[in-house]
């Protein structure tokens, strides 16, 4: 299956590029991957992304950028890409299914991950009572009694969605400040659901089948003490999705894809967009304007590509002088 253009991923970045380059004619493909939609299908409500007046939740929000690509010529693929072969040209992509796909362009907008404690119990207990995404688990704990790890936007906007369901919500921080907006913190702080321990981290999950508790250090006094909860929900930042181009795209010292400020890779015909390159501001606004200059630079690129091969295929015109 050739394609002039293949985006991996369908998060704000993706889709955005799919609706630039659908738009110039090229029919991208989109392989949606683990998460489709991305990171921002998973959160309840979007209030800072332009032109909603009430907000709107995550997965309306990526189902309406998919829908506005779709009509204009994007093609989506669910299957997950395993494998770039970036040294021949048509590129050629493999998917765990078996499939091989090939791609003149290709746009990279695989995202990140929710970042691991990596702490003894997590693993072990993942979902069985750990979970990473409020929005997809938070009926599970209907009158239950949770921690959110973090201070960030994603703890605190997560536990305010969690206080729908639970009885009580506790937040656990490394400092004694948070550092999520005001208005996410005023929020939480007039919450009567929310009380928060401070200056201190889990260093074990516990439990049999289902956790059961958390063992907390105090990171100024030392103190160890355990919390009966009935989940755990880690919000401590994110780890790009870029193990697939290891050996293929430089990556800085975070695993973070290196663009040239137009979204451009080391290798030529290769763009990088969102979460995958942007560690900074990690926002849908940001993701999807990337996502639209990574399209743009993609249809230079082909046109550049098509011009040179026109011209390299013209037959060089012999001089008056030289025929005679």
């Amino acid at each position: 299956m050739h394609n002039r253009v293949v985006i991996i991923g369908s998060g704000p970045a993706g889709l955005t590029a799919a609706l630039y380059a659908a738009r110039a004619n090229l029919e991208p493909l989109v392989v949606r991957g683990l998460q489709p939609g991305g990171l921002i299908a998973t959160t309840s409500e979007v209030e800072n992304y332009p032109g909603f007046v009430e907000g709107i939740g995550g997965f309306e929000l990526a189902d309406n950028m998919e829908k506005q690509a779709a009509r204009f010529g994007a093609r989506f693929l669910d299957t997950l890409v395993t494998r770039v072969d970036a040294g021949q040209r048509p590129f050629v992509l493999t998917t765990d299914d078996g499939q091989q796909l090939t791609a003149d362009t290709i746009i990279v907008s695989t995202g990140a991950s929710p970042r691991k404690l990596g702490v003894p119990g997590e693993e072990r207990l993942a979902n069985r009572g750990v979970s990473y995404c409020a929005t997809c688990d938070g009926f599970f704990f209907r009158g239950k009694k949770v921690v959110v790890i973090g201070g960030g936007n994603s703890a605190l906007d997560e536990g305010l969605f969690l206080t729908r369901y639970v009885e009580e919500l506790i937040i656990v921080h490394r400092r004694d400040t948070l550092r999520a907006d005001p208005i996410l913190q005023e929020r939480a702080f007039a919450n009567e659901k929310i009380r928060f321990i401070w200056d201190s981290t889990v260093e074990e999950i516990l439990g049999e089948e289902r956790v059961s508790a958390v063992r907390i250090r105090n990171l100024k006094t030392g103190a160890v003490s355990e919390l009966a909860v009935d989940g755990v929900f880690p919000y401590i930042g994110h780890v790009p999705n870029t193990r697939l181009f290891e050996g293929v795209l430089t990556l800085d010292a975070g695993g973070y894809i290196v663009t040239d400020g137009r979204q451009r890779t080391n290798v030529p015909g290769i763009f990088a967009a969102g979460d995958v390159v942007d560690h900074i501001y990690r926002q849908a606004i940001t993701a999807a304007g990337e996502g639209c200059k990574a399209a743009m630079e993609a249809t230079w690129y082909l046109a550049e590509q098509e011009h040179a091969a026109k011209k390299a295929s013209r037959p060089e015109s012999v001089s008056s002088s030289a025929s005679s």
